[in-house]
């Protein structure tokens, strides 16, 4: 998935975009070590295991879990991988800057 994300990330650079991650690898050294070498540039949020803060207050029950939310928070696509979370999001950011156009009456 690291590959693809950073794609995403790349190419949504200028957008009003965020990609989190959150990681359970058991040894935070290790863990920094591994997303430095795969080149990972965004937030991620180590929790040494599956029952960390974040899994258990998401409701996580398998990895990788993917949960795309819109401008207000809201979780609106899970499971979406490849080219369906790049739809995802990019549907989500056409629907801001739509929401902006008529907020600004054009």
């Amino acid at each position: 998935m690291i590959p693809h994300e950073k794609t995403l990330v790349e190419r949504l650079k200028n957008e009003p975009f965020a990609l989190i991650g959150i990681n359970t690898d058991k040894e935070k050294e290790l863990y920094h070590e591994k997303a430095k070498e795969m080149g990972v540039t965004w937030r991620s949020s180590w929790q040494g295991s599956t029952s960390g803060v974040w899994p258990r207050a998401w409701g996580i029950t398998s990895y990788p879990t993917i949960f795309v939310l819109d401008a207000k928070g809201v979780i609106r696509y899970t499971g979406v991988r490849g080219e369906a979370m790049d739809k995802a999001v990019d549907t989500l950011l056409a629907e801001l800057k739509i929401g902006r156009l008529m907020a600004f009456g054009d």
